[in-house]
């Protein structure tokens, strides 16, 4: 069956300074982040033809070129798959401003959807904008007689509500299980129901987990 890769971007050099950068079209992927998309193209070679796509975030496109330019595919960018928006804390490295930002975080982990970043979105608009994406992406690829495994570059943060979102995954280990640069999330479309079969380095079945949310909740 064909499957929904969920890739977090490489290194950027907000990555690297701690800044909340989530406005488009965002910070560039550092040396290193560039080398990590060409490393995820040579270790996550499709055995058959698959889509490749990403967010319009600058780090996301620039990745996905990174591994296209491996692969030998098509690229291109998607609407409303971009990172969590900070708002008013964008562009902020200090402790106040990420603590502001963990802290909304965990009430979404928690459930709470309506919950705003200062500024910014709440949970029930991230899903507005990123779930109808992943449910055309799942009807024109991953169903029908020619289904294909599809890989969405994206950003941490919305990657781990959403695939939590999709799969019914716990909200605590969703909440306190980071996902590197380049890390990715694997889902399933099965009769109409996503399943999860990794997230990170984890594979099914994930045991609930008490540990607190990611330090780096972009992550």
């Amino acid at each position: 069956m064909a499957r929904l890769h969920l890739v977090r971007h490489g290194e950027t050099t907000a990555n690297v300074m701690r800044r909340l950068d989530t406005a488009l079209p965002g910070a560039a992927l550092t040396d290193f982040g560039a080398r990590q998309g060409v490393r995820f193209g040579l270790e996550n070679r499709p055995e058959q033809e698959a889509v490749l796509l990403s967010s319009e975030a600058k780090r996301a496109r620039q990745t996905a070129e990174l591994i296209s330019s491996v692969w030998e595919v098509a690229t291109e960018s998607v609407e409303g798959v971009h990172e969590v928006q900070a708002g008013e804390l964008e562009d902020r490295t200090d402790r106040e401003a990420h603590d502001v930002f963990h802290d909304v975080m965990e009430k979404w982990h928690a459930g709470d959807l309506d919950v705003r970043i200062p500024g910014g979105e709440s949970l029930a608009m991230v899903y507005e904008r990123y779930i109808p994406t992943v449910e055309d992406l799942a009807r024109a690829y991953l169903t029908g007689t020619d289904p294909r495994d599809v890989f969405l570059v994206s950003h941490g943060a919305a990657i781990r509500l959403i695939a939590a979102r999709l799969a019914g995954i716990d909200s605590r280990f969703a909440a306190a299980t980071h996902l590197g640069n380049t890390g990715s999330i694997e889902l399933e479309y099965v009769d109409g129901v996503w399943v999860c079969h990794r997230w990170g380095a984890k594979t099914a079945p994930f045991e609930r987990v008490d540990e607190p949310l990611v330090d780096d909740p972009m992550g």
